[in-house]
């Protein structure tokens, strides 16, 4: 039986996560060949994150370099992926989200007029310039891809607005959801000394930084807001993994290196990062991954933008959007303390499924026998 050879782009740890289920469920089928590309967008931890899962690129681009741009980034990558392209052409390049090594992954496989498959497909703010350059990226990556894997049927009708044709949209969840689930099952303790040690009782707070959007003064008002609430609430304990980037490092030390019950950390493996969001009371992130994990788990999120492609998790009662103002942040998270929202799972953004439906949808594409079940949040 032949072997389709599929192509995953990817350069960003958070990329190999939500791709890395898809990987492993194509590796059980004799049908698919998959392969990893490695752009390098993210060089940090990357071997970590493909250790997690049993993954190993085929090839590593190497294209990280210090300061660099989006023009040098954008240019680095397609150079470098129509080499391996047209040396090893795939039957089928497959990205993820909204990253510019899915741009560019997509915009490679058009120009040599090999099918593209977009996992998280669909997810709009509709405000150009928030978040950047994403917005931008998952918009022009919707007019490249060829099948759509939306994770929600809001995402669906995003794109059906757009003029994607029906049938090439199908709604399987996230596939993080997958992933999580996957990890949380496997490692039940942490390796991390920090956290296996400052863990425990009282009120655990987690924060993450890192949009473009927010470099400057919205990550110098998340980080006040922090010590404000440790001022606030003698319970709360703050975890803070920093964004390699060195001016999100400098200025959330600068700030909180020496604030009693704040630990800053380097960025953690996802195992240790997972389980300290299944542990935490409240979340405050940017990150829209962060946003999806927490409410898998149950576990209120205060969204520090002023968008979200994710309104799924205002509407549950699982989110709200403070912005990068001080002074929010603070009231949402004590709010939700306040509350005492109970952890309660829910399956807004998947169901843990989402990659054997996409394994479904291309056995038909590429005509062999598959049954897929529209993913329905519940």
């Amino acid at each position: 039986m032949p072997e389709i050879s599929v192509a995953f782009v990817l350069g960003t740890r958070p990329e190999i996560v939500k791709l890395a289920p898809v990987v492993l469920a194509l590796q059980k089928r004799q049908e698919f060949l998959p392969w990893i590309v490695h752009t390098g967008q993210h060089r940090e931890m990357a071997e970590t994150f493909f250790a997690v899962f049993g993954l190993s690129p085929r090839y590593d681009l190497q294209v990280m370099v210090k300061q660099q741009s989006l023009f040098y980034l954008t240019s680095r990558i397609l150079e470098d992926l129509e080499r391996v392209f047209r040396s090893d052409r795939p039957d089928l390049v497959v990205v993820q989200g909204d990253t510019t090594s899915a741009f560019c992954g997509a915009l490679a496989s058009f120009y040599l007029r090999v099918p593209c498959a977009h996992i998280e497909a669909g997810l709009r703010t509709f405000t150009k310039y928030s978040p950047f350059p994403e917005e931008m990226n998952r918009v022009l990556i919707g007019r490249l891809a060829d099948l759509h894997f939306a994770p929600t049927s809001r995402s669906r009708e995003n794109l059906l607005r757009e003029g994607i044709p029906d049938d090439r949209i199908f709604v399987t969840g996230n596939t993080v959801v997958d992933a999580l689930f996957a990890v949380l099952g496997r490692h039940t303790t942490f390796e991390h000394p920090v956290l296996a040690q400052e863990v425990q009782d009282g009120v655990t707070i987690t924060v993450t930084a890192h949009r473009r959007e927010n470099w400057g003064e919205g990550i110098a008002e998340v980080a006040l807001a922090v010590r404000d609430l440790v001022v606030l609430r003698e319970d709360v304990r703050v975890f803070f993994p920093l964004h390699p980037n060195p001016l999100v490092r400098e200025m959330v030390e600068r700030e909180l290196a020496s604030v009693p019950r704040v630990f800053l950390l380097d960025a953690l493996p996802y195992p240790d990062f997972v389980r300290l969001l299944a542990r935490s009371h409240v979340v405050v992130s940017d990150s829209g991954g962060v946003q999806e994990e927490a409410a898998a788990l149950g576990i209120p999120v205060v969204v520090t933008r002023d968008t979200t492609e994710r309104p799924e998790i205002i509407e549950c009662g699982l989110g709200v959007l403070a912005g990068c103002r001080r002074e929010s942040i603070v009231r949402a998270v004590v709010d939700f303390l306040e509350k005492g929202v109970v952890q309660r799972r829910a399956h807004v953004f998947g169901d843990g499924r989402a990659a054997e439906r996409i394994v479904q949808v291309l056995l038909q594409f590429f005509g062999f026998p598959g049954v897929y079940e529209e993913f329905t949040p519940g």
